[in-house]
């Protein structure tokens, strides 16, 4: 199953990375027709922020060895509890049936947007993503494709490059769940926001570059 998960606060007429997004989605279904596809827009849908209640179950799960989904259920103790896990595990369950993850993620104040770090914060539950038998990851076969996209340039080697804080988040939290680094493709495109940015003036080549290159990657790892 592809999971494609849109967290740009703009519409698609606007959006780079849900516009790269769908050309990844587009090839996709032309190279796995009969495949399952769903979508989730973190800004139309938002995912609700965590609260106590949330951590309080977590801790509580913790305590226990880090107890699978299928017995989280016995250690609900109130309502707040139950509602916050009636919200949270159909997203555990949704990311666990997925073979390829697809997310769009545009930089936002040199990280990712609050509307995706809400998903990873509801469906990073304790001990949901780990075989509780084995101890390893279960999300050590799937493969994670992120579309990014910068207003500016924040590539290795440029004056704005320790200003990205966005790249090495994800790649420590997929690497955190035992996402393998060769199930893990990053694909930025830079300087997106040139036609906008007076300082960006004289960048426009640059920046076509690196759309094109991120719109060929992302087309290969589709028909992959």
């Amino acid at each position: 199953m592809l999971l494609h998960i849109d967290s740009s606060a703009d519409t698609t007429a606007d959006s780079v990375t849900r516009q790269l997004a769908q050309t990844f989605v587009r090839t996709w279904h032309t190279a796995h027709r009969t495949a399952d596809h769903r979508h989730r827009d973190l800004s139309a849908a938002p995912v609700e922020p965590i609260t106590p209640a949330y951590t309080t179950l977590g801790r509580r799960v913790e305590r226990e060895g880090f107890a699978p989904p299928a017995k989280v259920p016995a250690l609900i103790e109130t309502a707040a509890e139950q509602h916050e896990w009636d919200l949270t595990h159909p997203y555990i369950t949704e990311l666990l049936a997925t073979d390829t993850l697809l997310l769009g993620v545009p930089m936002y104040n040199f990280s990712i947007p609050a509307s995706l770090k809400a998903w990873i914060d509801r469906v990073t539950f304790p001990g949901a993503l780990t075989d509780p038998d084995t101890g390893e990851s279960l999300l050590r076969h799937t493969r994670v494709v992120v579309v990014m996209a910068r207003g500016g340039g924040y590539g290795p080697g440029t004056p704005r490059e320790h200003f990205d804080f966005q790249t090495p988040y994800l790649k420590a939290y997929f690497g955190n769940l035992g996402v393998p680094t060769e199930n893990l493709h990053l694909v930025a495109a830079e300087l997106t926001r040139v036609d906008v940015l007076p300082q960006l003036a004289g960048l426009e080549h640059l920046a076509a570059a690196s759309l094109a290159r991120a719109r060929a990657t992302l087309t290969a790892l589709a028909t992959a």
